[in-house]
């Protein structure tokens, strides 16, 4: 049986994920410092992070904008839950691990190939908890 579905509207359209953070400027320094991105914009309780390709929006938790009814939230601080992941997919993971590493990022554990096969990923967290992935294909 076949789903019949359609497309994304718009075939140049990327995903940007936004994360709430507690601190901004925290998070920054792990992002830019750390990970390498780089700011596009910044204002009080925001930037937008060029990392690679992608782009990854940092937004200071609390009330939402006029336009929004949802308010955003910054992860639980809990030990083993995360609420959400980015991942960043290159093109040798231990290589990419290595050079964060000399920034300071510190990993869960070495880079590894799941049990699955296919691909090469490790893991860190951000100073907020949200889960970072390393990866790339066998």
């Amino acid at each position: 049986m076949t789903v019949d579905r359609a497309a994304f509207p718009d075939p140049s359209a990327g995903i940007a994920p936004l994360l709430a953070v507690a601190d901004l400027s925290r998070s920054l320094r792990f992002w830019v410092d750390q990970v390498g991105g780089d700011v596009q914009m910044q204002w009080d309780t925001y930037a937008l992070v060029q990392v690679g390709r992608g782009r990854l929006h940092l937004a200071v938790a609390g009330d939402p904008p006029p336009d929004r009814s949802i308010r955003l939230v910054p992860p639980v601080d809990a030990d083993q839950q995360a609420s959400g992941e980015v991942v960043i997919e290159v093109a040798d993971c231990r290589a990419v691990v290595t050079a964060l590493q000399s920034r300071g990022v510190r990993f869960l554990g070495p880079a590894a190939e799941p049990a699955w096969g296919g691909e090469v990923r490790a893991f860190a967290l951000d100073p907020d908890g949200h889960l970072l992935e390393i990866t790339s294909p066998t």
